[in-house]
């Protein structure tokens, strides 16, 4: 991460000092091992993923006028916007270099379509909740761009790394994006419990009109008065602390958390079903705890 300029390696230290889970790299690493010998193109995979998820955070906090990032204030509160876009873009060249330097275009080719996607996947989410007519589909279709390419990246660079060829690399991609999946569904259901562990106030998609899939399930299961009075409470009164709080309650007593429960469990089968076609191991135990704390995750 040295560079020749005092400003920038002033920003990432404060980046890596800042850090969070860095549950990717792993995914990277346990992928590799399931199949292979964990090797310096592994280390690479592992660290342009890494590279790209933290451009990603930085130009989210940038875009969500966001000024907090895991109980930190973000680069764009310390450092203002132009200098937090400008900082993105150079950990995205960084990834990018990482293959090239290296002439590792396999793993480049992924990470290229990776960050397509996931650019698509925030438009898509932004042109819709202009509309707020996210039907489930559409709404399977954005998290997938936006959280679950990034981990099915994960698992396709980490059997790469290790020599595997076309089918185990799409098998691989279909795990990471199976267990993207019930991650984002997890993400979305903090939004309606009591969650001061992830500094994340509850109601804040609404506040953002955010439509997610406990609150997608119950407008369309809710009679018409219900699915008009609580589209406009998300339309007009989404900062109102009182109808958000009565939106929440009726999203609970409609059974719209059981449902997303419901589908992010499926999802995370899915992703154990693949994994059972491997001899076991100790990384297909650790890549079952980690499906496991997926979906179990208090942050």
């Amino acid at each position: 991460m040295q560079s020749d300029v005092a400003l920038l390696d002033k920003v990432t230290r404060f980046i890596v000092t800042t850090k969070g889970k860095q549950m990717r790299p792993m995914f990277v690493f346990l992928c590799a091992k399931l199949i292979g010998e964990v090797s310096e193109k592994t280390y690479r995979g592992a660290s342009m993923i890494e590279l790209i998820h933290t451009a990603t955070l930085v130009h989210d906090d940038v875009v969500d006028e966001s000024y907090k990032r895991r109980n930190f204030f973000s680069i764009n509160a310390l450092w203002k916007n132009k200098i937090a876009v400008l900082v993105g873009d150079y950990l995205l060249a960084k990834s990018v270099l990482l293959s090239t330097d290296n002439k590792e275009y396999d793993l480049l080719s992924v990470m290229s379509r990776t960050i397509r996607e996931m650019s698509e996947g925030e438009l898509l989410q932004l042109e819709k909740s202009r509309k707020l007519d996210i039907t489930e589909d559409v709404y399977y279709e954005i998290i997938r761009q936006k959280t679950a390419t990034l981990i099915a990246a994960c698992c396709e660079i980490g059997v790469l790394s290790v020599g595997a060829d076309d089918v185990l690399a799409k098998k691989f991609k279909d795990f990471g994006t199976y267990t993207g999946m019930a991650f984002q569904i997890k993400d979305d259901l903090f939004d309606y419990l009591s969650s001061n562990l992830i500094g994340k106030p509850v109601g804040i998609d609404i506040k953002e009109k955010k439509m997610t899939l406990p609150l997608i399930y119950t407008l369309r299961e809710a009679n018409p008065t219900n699915r008009k009075y609580y589209l406009e409470t998300i339309r007009k009164y989404n900062t109102n602390p009182k109808r958000v709080k009565e939106l929440i309650q009726f999203v609970k007593d409609s059974g719209g958390l059981n449902y997303a429960v419901m589908v992010m469990k499926d999802y995370q089968q899915k992703a154990k079903n693949l994994l059972h076609e491997f001899p076991d191991s100790e990384a297909k135990n650790s890549l079952n705890q980690l499906l496991d704390y997926v979906i179990e995750r208090k942050f």
